[in-house]
């Protein structure tokens, strides 16, 4: 062993190999080292930059936005110095990468680099929009316009993202701004402390300022029908991304969450005024929302009653903060709006990012409309049969003008998932009401361009289950009786409002 080490000690390439994976070695040491020391340096001057708050100056009491400064808000005077420094870009960039490190690993450098140009709208700071708001700044978002006329109340502690005792009595979006610009003070905040209403929406919805970009995405996480309704109307009109967070109230599963379109969004009294309204004015589809399938049932929590001694006092509407806005007290689980904000946010950032999202369907739901549409199929190309003596081949290529949007319309708003002779829920199906008094059948082209379809409209069609469809059919599609002749006054009448009802969203299809 000695003799070996005296021979490569006499070796000079030996050496100088040695020489080099050692000073090799030192070089590299001595980098990381350096660049250890330029990044707190960098992070040290950044902190000795901001002006000590030792002496209760009238320049830097100015500077504060929230009311004055005290020797209580100290820290948020501090912050708010930080801030305009930042925004101003006297910040370094490097500092801005390393807080959304983990982000720019997920969405790569191009990715992350769309989420910091982007300019988003929050229309509602309350539970939903606060942490949906507060996980688009940690995430990357540079520009944010905060919309919402309401203050931070002690009973909204529970479920606001950032708000604290002291913020109680600020308005919300003064809060968000206050509690961020302390996390990610470049980010830059516009407040428009008001109700969002829609003569004002080129005003609110427009686009930022300094850049002139417009919104990459609108977030609508307002409680109120109408307000909701008019901000998703001009978002679709305009072709302004938005997306819509439905009832977070009553609610305590987060497993049962979902994103799926407006058109498809059950089980929540919000979502299905929104709906319904919506497709009045012309809105069937095409806006992603946010919403629950979990169902009331036994034990639950539901929205409150007003107690019987404020209907004395007078009319009830004149208790809420503004016009329209409801009095009675929703039951929230505090948890829940933060799920619902979460998955709004998570939204926005995957398609600001370009990043693929491929979201299961609301589980079930699919399927039943699949099969709901299977019915109304084979019940037109029975009673084709029918009209045409029993011919087979006359069905070959059948087509029906329904979709499942329009199904799950049917099932789901008007028919509430019940049937409508007995109310049962299961082993439903969508037939004729009345018998058709001339031929189904629409032919257009000739030979092989022939097309065929069934003349079916939305306002033919019920939904009850298939023992009871079979007598249906038997005794009225395909028998001589007419509705009048089976079922009592009160079944008809409804089916006759539900048809009402049906008529007029047909008008937009």
């Amino acid at each position: 062993m000695a003799s070996f080490l005296d021979r490569a000690s006499a070796n000079s390439r030996v050496q100088l190999a040695a020489t080099a994976v050692v000073s090799g070695a030192v070089v590299a040491g001595a980098i990381l080292g350096y660049q250890r020391l330029r990044q707190e340096e960098r992070v040290q001057n950044l902190k000795s930059s901001i002006p000590s708050l030792s002496e209760d100056s009238e320049a830097l009491r100015k500077l504060n936005s929230f009311g004055g400064a005290s020797k209580e808000e100290k820290e948020d005077l501090r912050n708010q110095i930080l801030a305009r420094r930042a925004q101003a870009g006297d910040y370094d960039d490097e500092l801005i990468l390393e807080q959304l490190a983990r982000n720019r690993v997920f969405l790569r450098p191009e990715g992350l680099e769309k989420l910091r140009d982007a300019f988003v709208v929050v229309v509602g700071c309350g539970g939903v929009g606060s942490h949906c708001t507060a996980a688009l700044a940690r995430s990357g978002v540079s520009r944010i316009r905060l919309i919402d006329f309401d203050q931070v109340t002690l009973s909204s502690l529970n479920r606001h993202a950032v708000a604290t005792l002291a913020d109680v009595g600020i308005p919300k979006v003064q809060c968000l701004q206050r509690r961020l610009l302390a996390i990610t003070p470049w980010v830059h905040f516009d407040l428009r402390q008001e109700k969002f209403w829609d003569q004002a929406a080129d005003r609110l919805l427009a686009p930022w300022r300094e850049t002139g970009r417009k919104p990459d995405f609108v977030v609508d996480a307002i409680d109120n029908i109408d307000t909701k309704v008019a901000l998703l109307k001009y978002c679709h009109d305009h072709e302004l991304p938005v997306i819509s967070a439905m009832g977070a109230g009553c609610k305590s599963d987060p497993t049962r969450i979902v994103v799926g379109d407006i058109g498809t969004s059950t089980e929540d009294g919000l979502s299905r005024a929104t709906r319904r309204r919506l497709k009045l004015l012309g809105v069937t589809k095409g806006i992603p929302t946010v919403y629950s399938t979990e169902k009331t049932g036994e034990g639950k929590a539901e929205l409150l009653p007003l107690p019987e001694d404020e209907f004395q006092k007078g009319q009830v509407g004149d208790l809420g903060v503004l016009p329209d806005f409801r009095v009675r007290i929703l039951p929230v689980l505090g948890t829940m709006p933060a799920v619902f904000g979460y998955t709004v946010a998570n939204h926005i950032i995957l398609a600001i990012t370009g990043y693929p999202h491929d979201y299961l369907p609301a589980k079930g739901r699919e399927k039943l409309y699949e099969g709901l549409l299977a019915s109304v199929q084979g019940g037109e190309e029975k009673i084709l049969r029918h009209q045409t003596n029993g011919d087979p081949s006359i069905t070959v290529g059948l087509k029906t003008p329904i979709t499942t949007g329009d199904i799950a319309f049917l099932a789901e708003e008007i028919y509430k998932g019940r049937s409508v002779v007995t109310g049962i829920t299961t082993r439903l199906i969508l037939t004729r009401w009345r018998k058709p008094t001339s031929p189904i059948l629409v032919k257009i082209g000739e030979g092989a361009d022939e097309q065929k379809s069934s003349s079916l409209r939305l306002t033919d069609l019920v939904l009850m289950t298939k023992e009871e469809g079979i007598r249906h059919d038997k005794e009225i599609l395909r028998g001589g009786k007419q509705p009048e002749d089976v079922y009592d006054a009160d079944i008809v009448a409804k089916v006759e409002a539900a048809l009402k009802e049906i008529a007029k969203y047909e008008k937009y299809r």
